[in-house]
Protein backbone atom coordinates (compact mmCIF):
# COMPACT_ATOMS: atom_id res chain seq x y z
CA UNK A 1 0.00 0.00 0.00
CA UNK A 2 0.91 3.67 0.04
CA UNK A 3 0.96 5.66 3.27
CA UNK A 4 1.58 8.99 4.36
CA UNK A 5 2.61 9.92 7.54
CA UNK A 6 2.44 12.95 9.32
CA UNK A 7 3.90 13.35 12.96
CA UNK A 8 6.44 15.71 15.12
CA UNK A 9 9.66 15.46 13.95
CA UNK A 10 11.36 14.94 17.37
CA UNK A 11 12.76 13.14 20.00
CA UNK A 12 9.56 12.53 21.51
CA UNK A 13 7.58 9.64 22.25
CA UNK A 14 4.82 10.15 19.34
CA UNK A 15 7.42 10.93 16.68
CA UNK A 16 9.57 8.13 17.29
CA UNK A 17 6.64 5.48 17.12
CA UNK A 18 5.39 7.18 13.58
CA UNK A 19 8.96 7.13 12.49
CA UNK A 20 9.46 3.60 13.38
CA UNK A 21 5.96 2.46 12.12
CA UNK A 22 6.72 3.93 9.16
CA UNK A 23 10.09 2.11 8.39
CA UNK A 24 8.69 -1.09 9.89
CA UNK A 25 5.91 -0.69 6.66
CA UNK A 26 8.46 0.42 4.08
CA UNK A 27 10.25 -2.64 5.24
CA UNK A 28 7.18 -5.09 4.45
CA UNK A 29 6.90 -3.84 1.32
CA UNK A 30 4.54 -0.85 1.51
CA UNK A 31 5.68 2.65 0.24
CA UNK A 32 5.64 5.22 3.00
CA UNK A 33 5.86 9.06 2.76
CA UNK A 34 6.59 11.34 5.65
CA UNK A 35 5.26 14.72 5.64
CA UNK A 36 6.29 16.83 8.07
CA UNK A 37 8.34 20.22 8.38
CA UNK A 38 11.58 19.10 9.25
CA UNK A 39 13.17 15.10 8.80
CA UNK A 40 12.22 13.23 11.72
CA UNK A 41 15.00 12.15 13.78
CA UNK A 42 15.18 8.29 13.66
CA UNK A 43 14.29 8.28 9.81
CA UNK A 44 16.53 5.98 8.24
CA UNK A 45 16.13 7.47 4.36
CA UNK A 46 18.96 4.87 2.89
CA UNK A 47 16.24 2.41 3.21
CA UNK A 48 14.10 1.56 0.07
CA UNK A 49 10.17 2.26 0.16
CA UNK A 50 10.66 5.71 2.44
CA UNK A 51 10.18 9.05 1.37
CA UNK A 52 10.42 12.99 2.85
CA UNK A 53 8.23 15.89 1.96
CA UNK A 54 9.39 18.92 3.85
CA UNK A 55 6.16 21.46 4.82
CA UNK A 56 7.45 24.49 4.11
CA UNK A 57 6.43 27.53 5.84
CA UNK A 58 6.25 30.91 4.16
CA UNK A 59 7.46 34.45 6.62
CA UNK A 60 4.76 36.64 6.25
CA UNK A 61 4.72 39.81 8.51
CA UNK A 62 0.88 39.63 8.90
CA UNK A 63 1.03 36.65 10.85
CA UNK A 64 2.40 36.69 14.21
CA UNK A 65 2.11 32.52 14.31
CA UNK A 66 2.58 31.22 11.01
CA UNK A 67 -0.56 29.01 9.44
CA UNK A 68 1.50 25.60 9.49
CA UNK A 69 -2.11 24.00 9.14
CA UNK A 70 -2.47 25.64 6.13
CA UNK A 71 0.82 24.75 4.89
CA UNK A 72 0.21 20.73 5.76
CA UNK A 73 -2.75 20.64 4.34
CA UNK A 74 -1.79 21.59 1.47
CA UNK A 75 1.26 19.53 1.30
CA UNK A 76 -0.49 16.76 2.10
CA UNK A 77 -3.04 17.10 -0.90
CA UNK A 78 0.22 17.35 -3.15
CA UNK A 79 2.00 14.39 -2.00
CA UNK A 80 -1.37 12.17 -2.22
CA UNK A 81 -2.35 13.67 -5.68
CA UNK A 82 1.23 13.13 -6.97
CA UNK A 83 1.80 9.39 -5.65
CA UNK A 84 -1.51 8.64 -5.31
CA UNK A 85 -1.50 7.59 -1.48
CA UNK A 86 -4.24 5.52 -0.34
CA UNK A 87 -3.79 6.14 3.51
CA UNK A 88 -2.83 9.16 5.44
CA UNK A 89 -1.84 8.12 8.94
CA UNK A 90 -0.98 11.00 11.19
CA UNK A 91 -0.22 10.90 14.90
CA UNK A 92 -1.71 13.90 17.22
CA UNK A 93 -4.94 15.19 16.65
CA UNK A 94 -3.99 18.87 16.37
CA UNK A 95 -3.10 19.72 14.13
CA UNK A 96 -2.41 16.84 11.81
CA UNK A 97 -5.84 15.29 12.25
CA UNK A 98 -7.18 18.67 11.98
CA UNK A 99 -5.44 19.56 8.88
CA UNK A 100 -6.11 16.45 6.79
CA UNK A 101 -9.56 16.53 7.40
CA UNK A 102 -8.64 19.71 5.40
CA UNK A 103 -7.15 18.04 2.95
CA UNK A 104 -9.31 14.94 2.31
CA UNK A 105 -12.05 17.37 1.46
CA UNK A 106 -9.74 18.62 -1.13
CA UNK A 107 -8.95 15.91 -2.35
CA UNK A 108 -12.53 14.64 -2.61
CA UNK A 109 -13.43 17.77 -4.79
CA UNK A 110 -10.57 16.19 -7.51
CA UNK A 111 -11.91 13.05 -6.85
CA UNK A 112 -9.93 11.41 -4.78
CA UNK A 113 -10.67 9.17 -2.02
CA UNK A 114 -7.97 9.21 0.90
CA UNK A 115 -8.67 7.28 3.93
CA UNK A 116 -7.26 9.37 7.21
CA UNK A 117 -6.32 7.04 10.40
CA UNK A 118 -5.66 9.49 13.37
CA UNK A 119 -3.60 8.03 16.28
CA UNK A 120 -3.76 9.76 19.48
CA UNK A 121 -0.93 9.80 21.79
CA UNK A 122 -1.64 11.71 25.04
CA UNK A 123 -0.58 15.27 24.96
CA UNK A 124 -3.46 16.31 22.20
CA UNK A 125 -6.17 14.85 24.45
CA UNK A 126 -4.78 15.76 28.23
CA UNK A 127 -3.36 18.56 27.62
CA UNK A 128 -3.92 20.04 24.50
CA UNK A 129 -7.62 18.56 23.56
CA UNK A 130 -9.56 19.57 27.25
CA UNK A 131 -8.59 23.03 26.97
CA UNK A 132 -11.69 24.99 26.03
CA UNK A 133 -9.92 26.98 22.76
CA UNK A 134 -9.23 23.56 21.41
CA UNK A 135 -12.32 20.97 22.47
CA UNK A 136 -14.58 22.07 19.53
CA UNK A 137 -11.59 21.12 16.80
CA UNK A 138 -10.06 17.95 18.47
CA UNK A 139 -13.62 16.44 18.86
CA UNK A 140 -14.85 17.17 15.15
CA UNK A 141 -10.95 15.58 14.13
CA UNK A 142 -11.62 12.83 15.80
CA UNK A 143 -15.41 12.05 14.68
CA UNK A 144 -14.16 12.78 11.40
CA UNK A 145 -11.52 10.10 10.94
CA UNK A 146 -11.60 6.94 9.31
CA UNK A 147 -10.20 5.17 11.69
CA UNK A 148 -8.78 6.11 15.43
CA UNK A 149 -6.54 4.34 17.81
CA UNK A 150 -5.03 5.39 21.09
CA UNK A 151 -1.71 4.11 22.66
CA UNK A 152 -3.38 2.51 26.00
CA UNK A 153 -6.96 1.84 27.54
CA UNK A 154 -6.07 4.74 29.60
CA UNK A 155 -5.93 7.05 26.98
CA UNK A 156 -9.02 5.75 25.21
CA UNK A 157 -10.60 6.05 28.65
CA UNK A 158 -9.43 9.99 29.13
CA UNK A 159 -10.35 10.60 25.63
CA UNK A 160 -13.78 8.91 25.86
CA UNK A 161 -14.46 11.04 28.94
CA UNK A 162 -13.25 14.34 27.58
CA UNK A 163 -15.08 14.28 24.10
CA UNK A 164 -18.24 13.29 22.51
CA UNK A 165 -16.68 10.44 20.38
CA UNK A 166 -19.19 8.77 17.56
CA UNK A 167 -16.32 6.94 16.39
CA UNK A 168 -14.76 3.21 17.40
CA UNK A 169 -11.30 3.65 19.13
CA UNK A 170 -9.02 0.97 18.74
CA UNK A 171 -6.16 0.36 21.80
CA UNK A 172 -2.80 -0.25 19.92
CA UNK A 173 0.20 -0.31 22.10
CA UNK A 174 3.00 1.44 21.72
CA UNK A 175 6.21 -0.94 20.14
CA UNK A 176 9.96 -1.84 20.46
CA UNK A 177 12.18 -3.38 18.25
CA UNK A 178 13.80 -5.79 19.88
CA UNK A 179 16.72 -6.16 17.22
CA UNK A 180 18.05 -3.06 18.40
CA UNK A 181 18.92 -4.65 21.83
CA UNK A 182 20.99 -7.73 21.02
CA UNK A 183 22.25 -9.69 23.90
CA UNK A 184 26.17 -9.05 22.11
CA UNK A 185 25.35 -5.06 23.46
CA UNK A 186 24.78 -6.43 26.80
CA UNK A 187 28.45 -8.53 26.72
CA UNK A 188 30.34 -5.48 25.44
CA UNK A 189 28.89 -3.18 27.13
CA UNK A 190 31.66 -1.00 28.76
CA UNK A 191 30.09 0.23 32.18
CA UNK A 192 33.36 1.21 33.57
CA UNK A 193 33.23 4.32 31.55
CA UNK A 194 30.44 5.73 33.22
CA UNK A 195 30.99 4.33 36.75
CA UNK A 196 33.47 1.94 38.87
CA UNK A 197 32.29 -1.99 39.56
CA UNK A 198 31.08 -0.27 43.08
CA UNK A 199 28.53 1.70 41.54
CA UNK A 200 25.01 1.36 40.41
CA UNK A 201 23.76 3.39 37.48
CA UNK A 202 20.31 4.79 37.41
CA UNK A 203 19.18 6.50 34.30
CA UNK A 204 16.06 8.96 33.26
CA UNK A 205 15.10 9.77 29.80
CA UNK A 206 12.58 12.68 28.58
CA UNK A 207 11.94 16.03 27.63
CA UNK A 208 12.00 17.53 30.90
CA UNK A 209 8.81 19.44 30.77
CA UNK A 210 7.10 19.64 33.89
CA UNK A 211 4.91 16.84 33.56
CA UNK A 212 8.01 14.72 34.11
CA UNK A 213 8.71 15.09 37.62
CA UNK A 214 12.35 15.35 36.35
CA UNK A 215 13.01 17.14 40.09
CA UNK A 216 11.22 13.95 41.58
CA UNK A 217 13.98 11.80 39.68
CA UNK A 218 17.07 13.88 41.41
CA UNK A 219 15.54 13.81 44.86
CA UNK A 220 14.60 9.34 43.85
CA UNK A 221 18.49 9.25 43.29
CA UNK A 222 19.85 11.38 45.93
CA UNK A 223 17.56 9.37 48.83
CA UNK A 224 19.17 5.96 46.98
CA UNK A 225 22.93 7.29 46.82
CA UNK A 226 22.58 7.27 50.82
CA UNK A 227 22.54 3.76 50.59
CA UNK A 228 23.56 2.66 47.45
CA UNK A 229 26.80 4.26 45.63
CA UNK A 230 25.18 5.26 42.13
CA UNK A 231 25.33 7.45 38.68
CA UNK A 232 22.25 9.10 37.30
CA UNK A 233 22.36 9.77 33.86
CA UNK A 234 19.83 12.15 32.82
CA UNK A 235 18.79 11.99 28.89
CA UNK A 236 17.15 14.92 26.84
CA UNK A 237 16.78 18.96 26.94
CA UNK A 238 13.68 20.69 27.78
CA UNK A 239 12.37 23.62 30.27
CA UNK A 240 12.57 21.59 33.24
CA UNK A 241 16.25 20.39 33.05
CA UNK A 242 18.00 23.60 34.35
CA UNK A 243 15.52 23.09 37.45
CA UNK A 244 17.03 19.70 37.39
CA UNK A 245 20.85 20.89 37.90
CA UNK A 246 19.56 23.63 40.66
CA UNK A 247 18.21 20.80 42.80
CA UNK A 248 21.04 18.54 41.89
CA UNK A 249 23.83 20.77 43.30
CA UNK A 250 21.09 21.74 46.58
CA UNK A 251 21.62 17.55 47.58
CA UNK A 252 25.22 18.06 46.48
CA UNK A 253 25.22 15.24 44.20
CA UNK A 254 25.86 17.00 41.13
CA UNK A 255 28.97 15.51 40.15
CA UNK A 256 27.38 12.07 40.04
CA UNK A 257 25.34 13.26 37.49
CA UNK A 258 25.92 12.96 34.10
CA UNK A 259 23.86 15.36 32.08
CA UNK A 260 23.98 13.88 28.12
CA UNK A 261 21.38 16.13 26.44
CA UNK A 262 19.33 14.71 23.52
CA UNK A 263 20.58 10.87 21.80
CA UNK A 264 19.88 9.07 18.85
CA UNK A 265 21.92 6.33 20.93
CA UNK A 266 19.45 4.78 23.62
CA UNK A 267 20.19 1.32 23.15
CA UNK A 268 24.13 1.96 23.85
CA UNK A 269 23.29 4.52 27.17
CA UNK A 270 20.54 1.93 28.56
CA UNK A 271 22.42 -1.10 28.19
CA UNK A 272 24.97 0.75 30.96
CA UNK A 273 21.12 1.08 33.04
CA UNK A 274 20.08 -1.26 35.97
CA UNK A 275 17.07 0.86 36.97
CA UNK A 276 15.44 3.34 35.01
CA UNK A 277 13.18 6.18 36.80
CA UNK A 278 10.19 7.19 34.86
CA UNK A 279 7.80 9.22 37.96
CA UNK A 280 5.55 11.62 35.77
CA UNK A 281 3.16 13.49 36.59
CA UNK A 282 1.17 11.06 33.66
CA UNK A 283 2.28 9.23 30.91
CA UNK A 284 -0.42 7.68 27.84
CA UNK A 285 1.86 5.15 27.39
CA UNK A 286 5.58 5.04 28.64
CA UNK A 287 7.73 4.59 25.76
CA UNK A 288 10.90 5.51 27.62
CA UNK A 289 9.77 2.60 30.15
CA UNK A 290 9.46 -0.30 27.30
CA UNK A 291 12.49 0.96 26.14
CA UNK A 292 14.21 0.55 29.45
CA UNK A 293 12.61 -2.66 29.65
CA UNK A 294 13.61 -4.30 25.86
CA UNK A 295 17.36 -3.35 27.60
CA UNK A 296 16.72 -5.11 30.21
CA UNK A 297 16.34 -2.19 32.84
CA UNK A 298 13.92 -2.50 35.61
CA UNK A 299 11.13 0.40 36.18
CA UNK A 300 10.65 2.84 39.26
CA UNK A 301 7.94 4.84 37.89
CA UNK A 302 4.03 6.52 39.14
CA UNK A 303 1.37 4.46 38.89
CA UNK A 304 -0.60 7.31 36.26
CA UNK A 305 -1.87 6.80 32.70
CA UNK A 306 -1.05 3.75 31.04
CA UNK A 307 2.33 3.12 32.85
CA UNK A 308 0.62 0.25 34.72
CA UNK A 309 -0.43 -1.46 31.33
CA UNK A 310 3.60 -1.80 30.93
CA UNK A 311 5.15 -1.93 34.21
CA UNK A 312 4.29 -4.77 35.90
CA UNK A 313 4.47 -4.48 39.62
CA UNK A 314 6.74 -6.54 41.70
CA UNK A 315 8.15 -7.98 38.26
CA UNK A 316 9.01 -5.64 35.92
CA UNK A 317 9.65 -3.20 38.96
CA UNK A 318 7.51 -1.05 41.00
CA UNK A 319 4.41 1.75 40.45
CA UNK A 320 4.28 4.19 43.20
CA UNK A 321 1.64 7.44 43.88
CA UNK A 322 2.87 10.51 41.62
CA UNK A 323 5.48 12.08 44.04
CA UNK A 324 6.07 9.09 46.31
CA UNK A 325 9.90 9.80 46.07
CA UNK A 326 10.86 8.15 49.34
CA UNK A 327 8.73 5.24 48.17
CA UNK A 328 10.07 5.30 44.82
CA UNK A 329 13.67 4.79 46.14
CA UNK A 330 12.83 2.22 48.54
CA UNK A 331 11.83 0.18 45.84
CA UNK A 332 15.11 1.04 43.62
CA UNK A 333 17.35 0.31 46.82
CA UNK A 334 15.23 -2.91 46.90
CA UNK A 335 16.42 -4.31 43.43
CA UNK A 336 19.51 -2.48 43.65
CA UNK A 337 20.78 -4.04 47.18
CA UNK A 338 20.45 -7.95 46.07
CA UNK A 339 22.48 -8.81 42.99
CA UNK A 340 20.19 -12.28 42.35
CA UNK A 341 16.97 -10.07 42.58
CA UNK A 342 18.42 -7.62 40.56
CA UNK A 343 18.60 -9.97 37.78
CA UNK A 344 15.78 -11.36 38.08
CA UNK A 345 13.90 -8.14 37.74
CA UNK A 346 16.04 -7.09 34.57
CA UNK A 347 15.43 -10.81 33.00
CA UNK A 348 11.33 -10.02 33.46
CA UNK A 349 11.77 -6.39 32.44
CA UNK A 350 13.25 -8.10 29.01
CA UNK A 351 10.26 -10.59 28.44
CA UNK A 352 7.53 -8.79 29.65
CA UNK A 353 9.21 -5.96 26.68
CA UNK A 354 8.62 -9.09 24.03
CA UNK A 355 4.59 -8.31 24.28
CA UNK A 356 5.56 -4.89 22.15
CA UNK A 357 7.95 -6.30 19.60
CA UNK A 358 6.56 -4.56 16.43
CA UNK A 359 6.02 -7.98 15.23
CA UNK A 360 3.12 -8.15 17.05
CA UNK A 361 1.88 -4.71 16.81
CA UNK A 362 2.51 -4.25 13.30
CA UNK A 363 -0.31 -6.57 11.89
CA UNK A 364 -2.83 -4.39 13.96
CA UNK A 365 -2.00 -1.20 11.90
CA UNK A 366 -1.96 -2.90 8.83
CA UNK A 367 -5.47 -4.66 9.52
CA UNK A 368 -6.99 -1.06 9.73
CA UNK A 369 -5.08 -0.14 6.28
CA UNK A 370 -6.62 -2.60 4.30
CA UNK A 371 -10.02 -2.51 6.27
CA UNK A 372 -10.17 1.25 4.60
CA UNK A 373 -8.80 0.60 1.39
CA UNK A 374 -11.53 -2.07 0.61
CA UNK A 375 -14.05 1.23 1.33
CA UNK A 376 -12.23 3.63 -0.88
CA UNK A 377 -14.15 4.62 -3.89
CA UNK A 378 -12.21 2.26 -6.61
Amino acid sequence: MKIGIVCYPTFGGSGVVATELGMALAHKGHEVHFITYNQPVRLDLISSGLHFHQVQIKEYPLFEYQPYELALSSKMVEVVSKYKLEILHVHYAIPHAYAAYMAKQILHEQGVDVKVVTTLHGTDITLVGSHPSYKTAVEFSINHSDAVTTVSESLKKQTLDLFDIRKEIDVIYNFIELEKYPEVLHKECQRITIAPDNEHILTHISNFRPVKRTQDVVDVFYEVQKEIPSKLLLVGEGPDLQAARVRAKEHGIYEDILFLGNSVELEKILCYTDVFLLPSETESFGLAALEAMAARSPVISSNSGGLPEVNVQGVTGFLSPVGAVKEMAKNAIYMLQDKERLEEFKDNAYTHSKKFAIEEILPDYEAIYKKLDALRDK
